[in-house]
Parts: C-alpha cells; structure tokens; sequence
C-alpha cells in the first residue's frame, strides 16, 4: 500500500450487516502469491473479528485514487491472531509494533480480481493521520484492556467478537 492507493476490507456473517472497514498506515503486507496479512489497529468496534469467527469470508480491496485507474480485489478467508497468542508473536516479525495493535488478521487468498477505476474520483494524498497513534499512547495497555473489553467484546448484531485475555507468550 502506498499513497497513490487505498485500502478497506468488507466482512459480513449470516443475518449481519456487511462491515467495510478502512485501513491505514503501514499495517499490510504480501506473504506470499496465496497469503498476506495486516496489522489490526484497535478501534470503536471489532465487526471483521466477529465476522471472521462466524464464517472466514473477507474481500481485501485497493483503489488507486492517483495515477491510472484501477481496482483490485483479493478473495478469501482469514484467520485473526490475537495480539499475546504464537501465532501474533510470529507474524509480528513481518510488521512493527504500532501503539494500539490488537491482532492479526491473516488471509488465505483464493481469488484475485482486478477491474477499472474509471468512476473512482481522483484524490491527493496529504499525510497520515496520526490521531490513532497518539490515543494509543496516551490509553497506555491497562487502558486498552478496558476499551477493548467495553468496546470490542461484540460486533454490533451481538456476534462474538471473542475478545478475551490471552496467554501471553514471551518473544
């Protein structure tokens, strides 16, 4: 991801509504021609866990709003691995620790698309934003573990989000 592009990622369980989520910063990453991964930052809900626990599916999608219009589409289904579990601690090689970080969310590519950008709107790229980075550091992990218990326990049909203290692992 690069500043001439834009990620989200859509998720939905059965009889949910269907989440689209934007993502920033440097939080995503090609594993492999079948697997990437992103960082999941902790926000005001955790619908793609809740959706993923339900059933896997999520759509990852770039649009270019600078350069030539184009569109692409990765297909699959993923895994979260939460920030504490074995599975975190190994896939945090591949990123850096950002303040906030909950879990990783690892998907198995089954189908790529692209397509024309033709009606996407052209934008320029300013900066990041630096707001999460900065409430992350000022919430501190005790204030995380609250929020994340408050805020991230359910997605907002009352799916499971699992949001439970994990054994931490040493790494």
């Amino acid at each position: 991801m690069n500043a001439r592009t834009s990620l989200r990622t859509a998720s939905a369980a059965p009889g949910s509504h269907v989440n689209l989520s934007p993502k920033g910063l440097d939080t995503f990453r090609v594993l492999n021609d079948r697997t990437v991964a992103y960082l999941d930052l902790t926000g005001s809900g955790n619908e793609t866990s809740a959706h993923l626990q339900a059933g896997g599916r999520l759509t990852v999608m770039f649009c270019a709003f600078e350069g030539s219009p184009l569109i692409l589409r990765l297909y699959g289904h993923a895994t979260v691995h939460r920030r504490g579990s074995r599975e975190y601690a190994e896939l945090l090689r591949y990123f850096g620790d950002l303040p906030g970080a909950r879990q990783i969310v690892l998907v198995q590519v089954e189908r790529m698309q692209t397509s024309c950008g033709f009606g996407v709107p052209r934008y320029r790229f300013e900066g990041q934003r630096d707001t999460l980075i900065r409430w992350a550091n000022a919430k501190g992990d005790e204030g995380f573990e609250a929020y994340r218990s408050r805020h991230n326990a359910r997605s907002i049909d009352g799916l499971p989000a699992s949001w439970a203290r994990v054994e931490t692992v040493e790494g």
